[in-house]
């Protein structure tokens, strides 16, 4: 009974992994490339980053949504079709 539940636990946390992994590189990627503009131009503004990396992660999150969904309606039917065998 605990290493199925250590087994949904890791699925769980590797499903997470596997979702947020995208969207994290491309906030990543245009993150180091306006540093890198802000470098190359000397612009110090400190929150000229943010508003390029929210609009690329929300375009990654929309761009990505219907392959989360068919991977969270996987793990959800696996979870739901799971059933822990009772002891008597």
């Amino acid at each position: 009974m605990e290493n199925d539940a250590l087994d949904v636990v890791r699925e769980a946390f590797t499903l997470m992994l596997l979702i947020s992994a995208p969207i994290l590189a491309v906030g990543l990627v245009v993150g180091l490339v306006v540093s890198i503009l802000q470098a190359v131009t000397q612009i110090q503004e400190q929150t000229l980053v943010f508003v390029p990396k929210i609009l690329a992660m929300v375009t990654a999150t929309v761009l990505l949504l219907s392959w989360i969904s068919v991977k969270l309606m996987e793990f959800s039917s696996q979870m739901f079709s799971w059933s822990p065998v009772s002891g008597s």
